[in-house]
């Protein structure tokens, strides 16, 4: 297995902060709740939850409402995976076709959660199906050079690059670790692309989550790269707007300009890219630019210390940390080195 470091500090598109602050002291300090998109529509076979949560992480939940009404875990639908270390609003969907028996109309009562509605719809739920998120934070104890933190809370309303967060790459990059693991497995031998020739890998859940950690940092190198190049908002020959891939299987839809520096960035990867190819995901692009919506921040004194509350929405798929880290460097809770 090659054995590789995985260096999650990519460029600053504004400048590395000069301000620090605390984040997540508790749940309340990210809050984000679930923007559809769409109306559900009062009927169909799916029984849709929209449920608060403190504190527990949405694969946690979609587990205790299968576990609730008798049904595959396959039947429970979400949006998007919501960070546990915080409180949370969103829709889960539950396929329960017919009516309901009496017993099953009591909504489910969940540990550290609440169900706020119910609605009846007729198509699961499913993942990125919702337009986006809305957010507020409260960064607690900021330090350092506030005129700057003020200078850079106006930049970045006109846009910040689309990095993968680090929640994306797991504790100490721990999910890459295993996808390295798992694409050497999956590796381009003459053996095992005839083995694999003309069908698509098997891969579990849990595969799922190391390759799109996979294709995520992937995609952050070549995004740094033109945050290098200062090419990140503005289009290269041919874009009609800057995007940067998300490996898989078939043709890169991006001009020649385009796939010759991404080869560039991505010319020691062969392995990794290789095996994308054949584990059944399909090329995707995404864009190299975010722009928060609806951004407002106040300042709030608390006696020696001063917290700055932000808000701002963000559409479906996009992290919430990559706006963060052009404002502040973001100091863990004392025993808690994760963000």
């Amino acid at each position: 297995m090659n054995s590789r470091q995985f260096s999650l500090e990519f460029p600053y598109a504004i400048a590395p902060p000069s301000a620090s602050a605390l984040f997540r002291s508790v749940p309340e300090d990210f809050q984000v709740t679930e923007q559809l998109g769409f109306e559900l529509s009062g009927e169909g076979e799916h029984l849709c939850l929209y449920v608060e949560k403190r504190g527990q992480n949405t694969r946690w939940v979609a587990g205790l409402l299968a576990e609730h009404f008798g049904v595959d875990d396959m039947a429970v639908g979400h949006c998007g995976m919501k960070d546990r270390r915080a409180v949370t609003r969103q829709w889960f969907s539950v396929h329960l076709p017919g009516k309901l028996p009496e017993s099953l109309e009591q909504l489910p009562i969940l540990e550290g959660c609440q169900v706020l509605a119910k609605c009846r719809h007729p198509k699961k739920l499913r993942r990125g199906q919702h337009a986006g998120n809305r957010f507020v934070i409260r960064l607690r104890q900021v330090e350092g050079d506030i005129s700057a933190l003020e200078h850079s809370l106006q930049q970045v309303v006109n846009g910040v690059p689309n990095y993968f967060g680090e929640q994306r790459f797991g504790w100490a990059a721990g999910n890459l670790v295993e996808a390295n693991r798992l694409l050497s497995v999956w590796g381009d031998t003459p053996s095992n692309k005839k083995q694999h020739s003309g069908r698509r890998r098997q891969r579990s859940s849990i595969d799922g989550i190391y390759l799109s950690a996979a294709r995520a940092y992937l995609f952050n190198l070549v995004l740094a790269e033109r945050v290098r190049l200062e090419h990140w908002k503005s289009t290269m020959a041919g874009e009609t707007v800057p995007e940067g891939p998300l490996w898989g299987r078939g043709r890169s839809a991006a001009p020649q300009s385009v796939q010759l520096l991404e080869g560039q960035v991505l010319s020691s990867w062969g392995d990794w890219t290789n095996s994308l190819e054949y584990s059944g995901l399909q090329q995707e692009r995404r864009s190299l630019l975010l722009t928060p919506s609806n951004m407002q921040f106040r300042w709030l004194n608390r006696g020696d210390h001063v917290d700055l509350e932000l808000s701002f929405e963000l559409p479906s798929g996009c992290f919430a940390t990559s706006v963060l880290r052009e404002l502040v460097t973001l100091r863990p809770i004392c025993g808690d080195g994760a963000i």
